[in-house]
């Protein structure tokens, strides 16, 4: 999608930018490519520096209790330190890496909820703005994506995801902000926990991944988050993911925290494939079924279009 705007802050007249992603979604710390599309307007400027933001839709808890705004999470400068023509058409072209903590935005090609978008900020001699918003997606990393098979092979249903403001203590986390996704639990675990939450918080070198259960309380004792952090390579080949997502998952329970060296694997059982492809498919007809399309529309559009006038 291609959001076109005149730049109100250079005037009448001045020069016009789009911003086009190259199609399909990206892989978090992979390239993001596109190209801005510059117009000049009824007289030649000079472009200091053409540059992209990152922003997300993140939610933040407070002592009043919970708001949501934007946060840029990177820039990068594409382009500048040349001369605009009166009517010139100019292409820049870019290529920029992706955080590798950058939040997935769907799973087999259904949305989560998460709102995304890359802001093009405009400068020239004496004045700047900011283009709109254009969405972007984002999929998950093929070790992200076998946690989340294995866990829609377990049984787990998807209840929603978001974006908090904050860092979790003892991890690697590089962002200002993470990503969780909260899961209705699997028969076998419900006794002990009335649902999960499950955070990736990935690097070069592989994966943490966070798990908090939210705990039960019995008799004459509240409730508690039980907290589980392990390591995982990118490597996903010759792991058994069902076995050990399964150990994960029984350790949150059992300790407060927990920490595990990263985990090579063993074979997968005869047929796992075809297993945990079915698994995977009933997460994602979770994904469906645990939000509305039409309030996932509602959410983009609102922060796309209202994004100008929180700025």
């Amino acid at each position: 999608m291609v959001f076109k705007r005149l730049l109100g802050s250079l005037g009448v007249g001045g020069p016009t930018v789009d911003t086009v992603l190259d199609p399909g979604a990206v892989l978090p710390g992979g390239t993001l490519s596109g190209e801005v599309r510059l117009a000049g307007g009824s007289a030649s400027v000079d472009i200091d520096h053409i540059t992209l933001e990152l922003v997300a839709r993140v939610e933040a808890e407070h002592e009043d209790g919970e708001s949501e705004g934007s946060v840029v999470f990177e820039r990068f400068t594409v382009g500048g330190g040349f001369r605009l023509g009166e009517g010139e058409q100019r292409a820049v072209r870019f290529d920029v890496p992706l955080p590798w903590e950058t939040p997935v935005t769907e799973l087999y090609g259904q949305p989560l909820g998460i709102v995304l978008g890359v802001r093009t900020e405009l400068a020239v001699t004496g004045a700047r703005d900011k283009g709109d918003l254009d969405p972007l997606a984002v999929r998950p990393l093929p070790v992200q994506e076998a946690v989340l098979e294995a866990l829609g092979q377990l049984g787990f249903g998807f209840r929603s995801a978001d974006l908090e403001y904050g860092r979790i203590g003892g991890t690697g986390q590089q962002l200002p902000f993470y990503q969780e996704i909260e899961l209705t639990p699997a028969p076998q675990y419900a006794h002990g926990a009335g649902e999960f939450e499950l955070t990736f918080l990935a690097h070069p070198g592989g994966m943490e991944v966070v798990v908090e259960a939210d705990k039960r309380g019995g008799f004459l004792g509240g409730g508690h988050d039980a907290l589980g952090r392990f390591t995982v390579s990118h490597d996903v080949a010759g792991v058994d993911w069902n076995t050990l997502v399964d150990g994960w998952f029984r350790q949150s329970l059992q300790s407060r925290s927990v920490y595990a060296e990263p985990h090579h694997g063993s074979r997968p059982g005869m047929g796992m494939g075809t297993a945990v492809a079915a698994g995977a498919a009933g997460l994602a007809v979770g994904v469906v079924g645990g939000l509305v399309a039409a309030e996932v529309v509602d959410e983009v559009g609102d922060f796309f279009e209202g994004d100008d006038e929180e700025d």
